[in-house]
């Protein structure tokens, strides 16, 4: 006995934008897919004009990306698709500049070493060096990644919400900032020959 596969035609969205929005807004991950494939390098090409570090500009790129999600119903006019998301990403890409222009508070957040009464002045030393370098690699990072970790690794603690106003992004954005940042710190700390668990 034999099993016949039954396969789907994959959906024609050639008749217009509109349709395609409305299979989007009804969940349809095709639709998506191709939302991707005609819009994405547009998307793509308007962050990167804006010569954003890389992990700003994947934020900004994501960020265009879930204002779409968020306003599907409400595109007015579909054919004009393309110039709304290159407008979106435009205004992702200035809110990330006005927000590493206008926080520089957050890049000297208290990072101060104290050292450890208990210690012997030899390890005092050798721990204050490596913070001392620990600090000055995540000041190489982009200013978003710097001040995640420099708020999340700050003497005093601070929630996801407080930092998440603090630096102009939703909260959901922290985690993957986060992971972002010690990616590329861990790659830093390699390059130097330092070892840390992080």
């Amino acid at each position: 006995m034999t099993t016949a596969t039954i396969r789907r035609a994959p959906a024609d969205y050639s008749k217009g934008m509109a349709e395609l929005l409305t299979a989007i807004g009804e969940g349809d991950p095709a639709a998506w897919d191709e939302i991707l494939r005609r819009y994405g390098g547009l998307v793509s090409a308007t962050v990167r004009s804006f010569r954003l570090q890389e992990a700003d500009a994947l934020d900004a790129i994501q960020t265009t990306w879930l204002r779409l999600a968020e306003n599907i119903n409400r595109v007015r006019d579909p054919e004009r698709l393309g110039g709304w998301l290159v407008t979106t990403a435009r205004r992702e890409c200035l809110h990330i500049l006005r927000q590493a222009k206008n926080r520089p508070d957050l890049l000297s957040a208290a990072t101060e070493v104290v050292a450890d009464s208990s210690a012997s002045p030899e390890w005092r030393t050798v721990n204050g060096h490596t913070d001392r370098m620990l600090w000055k690699l995540v000041d190489e990072l982009c200013p978003r990644q710097r001040s995640v970790l420099r708020m999340l690794f700050a003497d005093r603690l601070y929630a996801y919400d407080t930092v998440a106003r603090a630096i102009g992004i939703p909260v959901g954005g922290i985690g993957p900032t986060r992971t972002r940042a010690l990616r590329q710190l861990r790659k830093k700390l390699e390059e130097h020959e330092i070892l840390f668990e992080i």
